[in-house]
């Protein structure tokens, strides 16, 4: 029984500690706002589904 508490204790001090960092990140550190750009190479699109879905917009709406 006193290897179970003591297991137990332990336990609680590391889940207590864990939980103080991430209180301690979560009030401390302001995360820094950036924008994020991607570069597609035109390869990599699929230039017929494209195709297909712009004749389909322009079927259900005529100019």
């Amino acid at each position: 029984m006193p290897t179970l508490v003591r297991f137990l204790i332990i336990c609680l001090i590391i889940a207590g500690a864990v939980y103080a960092t991430m209180l301690a990140l979560v009030t401390f550190v302001d995360p820094a706002e950036r924008d994020v750009t991607i570069r597609i190479p035109p390869e990599r699109l699929d230039t017929e589904r494209l195709n297909t879905e712009r004749l389909d917009t322009e079927r259900l709406a005529p100019r």
